[in-house]
């Protein structure tokens, strides 16, 4: 087995979207707004012969948390060897040899990784075999909630919780719009109601900057989609933004929709639901397998205030999906700078 960097975007984004893509965190266009926020990035590809067995796109992380190499949501392996352990465990092997020293080069103090591989026993004992511990606190969701799309609209409704069903209905009567839109004042209308979202639910925001360019990063090939929801007719009456009570980004991949970024005033009227609607009627349009609700409440690793969000979201129908936590390949003593640094996040965060 080698390691090689990969340079050709068709090369990476054509394995990516034949091998089940579950996240957007690998593609590409994540990868080159890491770079546009200032992060070094680097994408692996790990090869049997001239065979590529599986991808790693790794970003360099400087911040107050510590200094360390990361791979979020990955390394994506080929599809026929997700269900061989030895397999999984020899690529893994070959990644984090390669990384480690790669970390070191770079006077970093861990190496982290946030697996796609579904929580099990045999997934975690794979990574404590070749010596990582579990990190303590998540960069990215572990426990996601995910619709499959491979039913009638007739039938999703049909499958989702009454009182979802009956809020969609009552905001259609009430007049309720959900834009789709990809203008550029697109991001001001989302981040008006995202910043007063994070107000009431007291967590810290991305940056309009990060919002503007995750959208850019992914619009540019036509992959990312702004729903925004208003009632006209109360323009001036509910919620004080211009009748704006619901906003979300969406990002799109071969197999998958992501409702990765979301926003809303609370209201009698349930704007909502039916933007969440409209979001998964637009997935299937565009042909995708999967509406993935990103993530859910998960005791002990997520805010206890997802709890609200979480009942909305399983509202829709699916099921869970639970990833194996976070990794960390200790290099250095200041690791446990990190630990104790995040352990003061989680504590902040509510967890």
């Amino acid at each position: 087995m080698k390691i090689d960097e990969i340079k050709n975007q068709v090369i990476w984004t054509s394995f990516l979207s034949e091998n089940d893509t579950k996240s957007f965190l690998q593609s590409w266009e994540w990868g080159a707004l890491q770079e546009h926020l200032g992060y070094r990035v680097r994408r692996l590809g790990i090869y049997e012969e001239r065979e590529l067995l599986g991808i790693a796109q790794v970003i360099e992380i400087k911040s107050k948390r510590g200094h360390f190499l990361f791979v979020p949501h990955g390394p994506v392996i080929k599809q026929q060897m997700t269900n061989n352990e030895a397999q999984i465990k020899l690529i893994i092997s070959e990644l984090i040899h390669y990384l480690a020293s790669a970390a070191k080069n770079h006077h970093c103090s861990f190496v982290r990784i946030a697996p796609v591989l579904e929580d099990s026993q045999e997934n975690r004992k794979i990574f404590s075999d070749l010596g990582f511990r579990k990190s303590p606190i998540y960069m990215h969701a572990e426990r996601v909630w995910i619709l499959d799309l491979g039913k009638s609209e007739e039938q999703l409704l049909l499958e989702m919780r009454k009182t979802t069903r009956y809020s969609i209905r009552r905001a259609k009567r009430e007049g309720v719009v959900i834009e789709k839109r990809t203008d550029t004042e697109a991001t001001d209308d989302f981040y008006r109601v995202y910043k007063k979202t994070a107000l009431r639910e007291q967590f810290v925001p991305f940056s309009k900057k990060f919002i503007r360019e995750e959208f850019e990063s992914f619009h540019r090939y036509g992959d990312a989609l702004f729903l925004i929801g208003s009632v006209p007719s109360a323009q001036t009456t509910i919620g004080g933004v211009a009748g704006t009570l619901a906003a979300s980004l969406l990002i799109f991949t071969k197999s998958s929709a992501f409702y990765h970024q979301g926003a809303s005033i609370h209201s009698r009227i349930p704007v909502p639901y039916l933007m969440q609607w409209e979001a998964i009627r637009e997935a299937k349009r565009r042909g995708c397998n999967y509406y993935n609700f990103w993530g859910i409440l998960q005791p002990g690793r997520s805010p206890k205030n997802w709890g609200g969000l979480t009942m909305f979201k399983q509202g829709f129908g699916g099921y869970q999906i639970d990833y194996v936590p976070t990794q960390d390949y200790i290099l250095s003593p200041k690791y446990y700078l990190t630990y104790l640094y995040e352990l003061y996040l989680g504590w902040r965060r509510g967890v």
